[in-house]
């Protein structure tokens, strides 16, 4: 029998102590928040509720729809003529890079500084309404990423719910690594090496050790247009990615695969992962087993057009030919029915600025509610939370946001973000 080693007494004194400070063992009241704005987005229907209100109760919704319950007490934040809508979600981000040279950041700047632009990254983006993200690789942060995503569930820093990956695992020689630098200066790679199933094996399990969500691995390397032909070397066969996938489903979780075009977007589909984030280029046959398997397409628009607004001005205009034609072939998609989700590879541009992703799926050819769809409802199921984000509906996270305009009609209003609440917390209104 195992006897107490507290007294009465000495227990006693344990618990007021922490009743002193702020540690009671008796949980304090849930607080208890009613918004009320003009509208409330309908995502899976793709429509408005007019008025729009949600009860909040903590850090959950309780009630959401034309009106809920006003508890006495509660306290009613009235948003006037706006809408409210979940959280944005990025499926597709990087918070540990910032505009200039990637390749640069990780020779010149250490880690722990990294780690401190990380955290401003992530505060930009929650004050840009985005209340979830998928980091896609630290580029050569490593395992930093688990310290913001805890120090943000801890209340320490703000930020978005995040989903982290550690570095990207790529080939000796392959993308991201430190090409044409010289070699006998050791500039270390920005992703892992793998270079064949049992190193991939070998590293998701380190990477998975180390706190990282999902796995995020270069499928594809450089990539070439000539003549309205897109080309770009795979880096894993088919039979290697499924031993990835095998091995992060045997933990729970999930693989997201770089993957520009043929045939590495064919090896992925069949191998089973979870989103092929650029999509450049997609055969028929890797469009439908992507619809069958319910494989996300991540397009990342955005960064594409950064980059050519932004390119050194020695080499002259911009040449668009990559987006007009990454463009066509998400119209190909579209219609073969490969389900969306939307990642703007934020970033290298500025964080706090992806909501320009929205407009360009729209500008390039789906419609501001299955754009919104893409955001809301299957970022949640990419990210693995579905049924906890990305509707306003009773027993889901309190992550809501709040614009001026109707997003169906204009979705640029996600651009200009008025309000936002994630956790049942606001911060900014």
């Amino acid at each position: 029998m195992i006897r107490s080693a507290l007294s009465l007494p000495a227990l006693y004194l344990v618990l007021s102590t922490a009743c002193v400070l702020g540690q009671s063992p008796v949980s304090a009241p849930e607080k208890t928040i009613v918004l009320h704005a003009a509208h409330l987005l309908d995502v899976e229907h793709g429509s408005l509720v007019s008025p729009g209100e949600v009860l909040v109760r903590g850090s959950k919704i309780a009630e959401a729809g034309a009106s809920v319950t006003h508890p006495a007490g509660a306290e009613v934040l009235d948003l006037g003529g706006a809408t409210l809508m979940p959280g944005l979600i990025d499926a597709h981000v990087h918070l540990f890079l910032h505009p200039g040279a990637e390749d640069l950041q990780t020779v010149q700047e250490s880690v722990p500084w990294r780690t401190i632009l990380a955290e401003q990254a992530a505060k930009d983006d929650l004050m840009a309404g985005y209340t979830a993200e998928r980091d896609m690789g630290t580029e050569g942060a490593g395992s930093a990423d688990t310290a913001v995503r805890e120090a943000i569930d801890q209340g320490l820093i703000p930020g978005p719910r995040m989903r982290m990956s550690g570095n990207a695992i790529s080939i000796l020689g392959g993308h991201e690594d430190a090409m044409h630098y010289n070699p006998a200066a050791h500039v270390p790679s920005n992703a892992d090496y793998a270079n064949n199933a049992t190193e991939l094996v070998e590293t998701i399990r380190r990477q998975l050790k180390e706190g990282a969500d999902f796995i995020k691995i270069y499928e594809t390397g450089k990539d070439h247009l000539r003549d309205g032909k897109f080309s770009t070397p795979y880096q894993y066969t088919e039979e290697e990615l499924a031993v990835a996938v095998k091995e992060t489903a045997r933990q729970g979780t999930r693989v997201g695969v770089h993957c520009t075009g043929e045939p590495g977007a064919l090896y992925a589909a069949k191998a089973g992962v979870a989103s092929i984030d650029h999509a450049d280029y997609l055969s028929d046959e890797t469009m439908r087993i992507m619809k069958e398997k319910q494989i996300y397409a991540v397009p990342t628009f955005s960064i594409v057009e950064y980059f050519g607004k932004h390119a050194d001005p020695s080499v002259g205009d911009w040449d668009d030919s990559m987006q007009k034609f990454h463009a066509e072939q998400f119209k190909r998609q579209l219609a073969a029915g490969v389900p969306m989700a939307v990642g703007s590879d934020v970033g290298p541009f500025p964080h706090g600025t992806q909501a320009r992703e929205l407009e360009l799926m729209v500008q390039f050819g789906m419609s501001p509610a299955d754009v919104l769809k893409a955001d809301l409802i299957h970022g949640a199921r990419l990210l693995d939370w579905e049924g906890q984000i990305g509707e306003l509906k009773s027993g889901y996270f309190a992550d809501a946001i709040a614009v001026q305009g109707n997003p169906l009609e204009n979705i640029s209003v996600v651009k200009s973000v008025s309000f936002v609440m994630k956790n049942g917390i606001v911060y900014k209104k």
